[in-house]
């Protein structure tokens, strides 16, 4: 199993936001927003900031994917 955060990509498109904006508004690393984008590993906390700047649910921002 994977986790995708192509969800949380969308989401701050349909909300004009840029990476740079999400690290402000959430209060985590730019190291943190990296990771997200090779769907790497992120603490719990860091998805709980990201759901409350973003006001949404841990579904909202990922996905579990099957292994390719």
């Amino acid at each position: 199993m994977a986790v995708s955060y192509k969800k949380l990509w969308k989401l701050l498109i349909d909300k004009d936001m840029k990476k740079k904006d999400l690290c402000a508004k959430a209060g985590i690393s730019p190291a943190s927003v990296t990771k997200l984008g090779h769907n790497g590993n992120v603490s719990t906390a860091v998805l709980l900031k990201i759901c409350t700047a973003l006001d949404c649910g841990v579904g909202d921002i990922m996905e579990i994917t099957a292994d390719e």
